[in-house]
């Protein structure tokens, strides 16, 4: 096979795995979207609600240490995938019978769980297929029609709470693109059967060397000040600053940004190195003063400033764990690094919701300064992660 034949088809098999994640993402944002004005017509509050979305994210952290171990060892990456996305087909939809916060707390760790299981498995696939085309562009490409259906999703979900005036019958309408994701995964197995494979001349490692380590704690510091858009879409309602329906329309227009801001991260990540982590991560700081602070229109300005950010995260860190890590140790790497991010996420959500109830400048506060000592870290890291070998 041709290194243009190559190229071809890592960019088919990124896409595809783009279209699974794209129909995911319109059953996960599409209730993300509404998850805290959802969770406050429960009667949750402030507090509840970030321990909620840290909750899930901890749960999943955990399991995602378990399951790129598992997938290292079984090489059963496309087994894993597809119970992972199996999850999304009960969780989501069930949210619409939740009487009670707490219920609806336990499908939102559910669904976590479910990407928890999929998460390193999928990655690893992917990693092989972006080592082809660069880290950076191929995970970020992925990330732009993950977000895709990112954008879809609430729109979805607002046309829904509008006709209804309800979010149960939204949440039952998201089963149709939670099935689809299944479907589409199928799909791609069929077509992309041996995905997973170190190439042959990679140097396996026996263990992972300290840079490592060094930038999931940074990751970990990033993830502890940025915040959920859990919290700030209930500050949202609670302030009345928009109604419940343009809640999850500001929601689709943040994913936009971060669809076309992914891709073009990806780029620049493969041409400076992870410095430009700390370029996203100085832009999404503005989210917070200009969302819990301002207006309706600096609302929106904050909003976009957010979606950069996880733009610049979704194509970045990924591709700093591939570029650093042989492919017999990835899942592991993968599962480590999400579950010290999804535990910092969870530390920092359920901060930041216990400050929001006694003062929302004190939010702001504690998420500037954590993710200032975020950039500071990814910009000393820049020149220092190394390739792994023969790759």
């Amino acid at each position: 096979m041709t290194a243009t034949d190559k190229r071809s088809r890592a960019i088919r098999f990124i896409v595809c795995l783009g279209i699974v994640s794209m129909f995911a993402d319109i059953t996960y944002e599409g209730a993300r979207s509404v998850i805290g004005p959802f969770l406050n017509t429960l009667g949750a509050s402030a507090t509840q609600v970030g321990l909620i979305a840290g909750i899930g994210e901890m749960a999943a952290a955990s399991l995602r240490l378990f399951s790129g171990r598992i997938a290292d060892r079984t090489r059963a990456y496309w087994t894993i995938t597809i119970c992972g996305y199996g999850v999304n087909l009960i969780a989501v939809p069930a949210l619409a019978f939740a009487g009670n916060w707490w219920t609806a707390a336990i499908l939102v760790a559910l669904e976590r769980t479910g990407k928890s299981i999929r998460g390193p498995a999928r990655d690893v696939l992917l990693s092989e297929a972006t080592a082809t085309v660069g880290h950076g562009w191929g995970f970020g490409l992925h990330a732009a029609l993950d977000q895709t259906g990112a954008v879809i999703g609430p729109l979805i979900v607002a046309y829904t709470v509008a006709k209804s005036h309800s979010f149960g019958p939204a949440f039952i309408g998201l089963a149709l693109p939670a099935a689809a994701a299944l479907v589409s995964l199928l799909i791609a197995r069929a077509l992309f059967p041996a995905q997973g494979a170190a190439a042959p001349h990679q140097v396996e490692q026996t263990h992972f060397p300290r840079i490592f380590w060094i930038y999931v704690a940074s990751a970990g510091i990033l993830a502890c000040g940025f915040v959920d858009f859990a919290l700030l879409s209930y500050h949202l309602q609670k302030t009345a600053v928009m109604g419940p329906a343009m809640i999850p329309l500001v929601y689709s227009g943040a994913m936009a940004v971060n669809a076309i801001t992914a891709p073009l991260f990806g780029r620049l990540f493969d041409r400076f190195g992870v410095v430009v982590l700390s370029i996203g991560t100085l832009i999404s700081m503005l989210s917070l003063p200009l969302g819990f602070l301002g207006g309706p229109t600096a609302v929106m300005a904050g909003v976009a400033c957010w979606a950069t950010g996880m733009g610049a995260q979704d194509a970045v860190l990924r591709s700093g764990i591939a570029q650093v890590v042989s492919m017999n140790k990835r899942g592991s790497a993968f599962g480590a690094f999400n579950g010290v991010f999804g535990v910092m996420w969870f530390v920092g959500s359920a901060v930041m919701g216990v400050l929001y109830d006694r003062s929302v400048m004190a939010v702001v506060v504690f998420g500037l300064t954590m993710q200032l000592a975020a950039a500071a870290a990814f910009y000393w890291l820049r020149g220092r992660l190394r390739p792994a070998a023969g790759e």
